[in-house]
């Protein structure tokens, strides 16, 4: 009876939700899955940076989102929400002594790999669900193709890992 009655709820929430902006579920999802496998296979700390980054990308977009659909705007909260999460995330990994290892830093730059890898991943993942955004928008609001929402960022990390994964060998 209870997996009726949970059943009938979930059917019911999906005629009640609403379409969102940010960047979708599926590609946080796939984010985070793709964190938790790279440390778990071993994977260099800057592959895993852009992973965490692409993550850190992903979630401002679903804060800012969530805050604009509640009209709970304030001087400069997209610039404070982006601070926020980075501090999350930066901080904690510098006091458990993550970031700053010797040895995990990259000598051509001299910046902490996994620090790296997070500024690049933003980046890319940014740039990537602009670029959906910008071929939606060209496209009379329609994507080109199903899932260009998540294929695309999460393609440009995949791509960007696979170089970096070439590059580091």
């Amino acid at each position: 009876m209870k997996r009726i009655i949970a059943s009938v709820l979930g059917i019911g929430v999906l005629f009640y939700a609403k379409a969102s902006l940010a960047i979708c579920p599926i590609c946080t999802i796939a984010v985070a899955g793709g964190v938790g496998l790279s440390r778990w296979l071993g994977v260099d700390d800057m592959i895993i940076g852009l992973w965490v980054g692409g993550l850190i990308v992903s979630m401002i977009f679903w804060t800012i989102d969530w805050f604009n659909r509640k009209n709970w705007r304030f001087a400069y909260y997209q610039g404070v929400i982006v601070l926020a999460y980075y501090g999350l995330v930066v901080v904690p990994l510098y006091f458990a002594k993550i970031f700053g290892q010797p040895l995990k830093a990259l000598a051509a730059v001299g910046v902490d790999k996994l620090l790296l890898g997070i500024l690049v991943g933003s980046a890319v993942f940014w740039a990537a669900a602009d670029w959906h955004f910008y071929l939606k928008a060209r496209h009379d609001d329609k994507v080109y193709f199903p899932f260009q929402k998540v294929v695309l960022p999460v393609g440009a990390l995949l791509i960007i890992s696979l170089i970096f994964y070439l590059v580091l060998r």
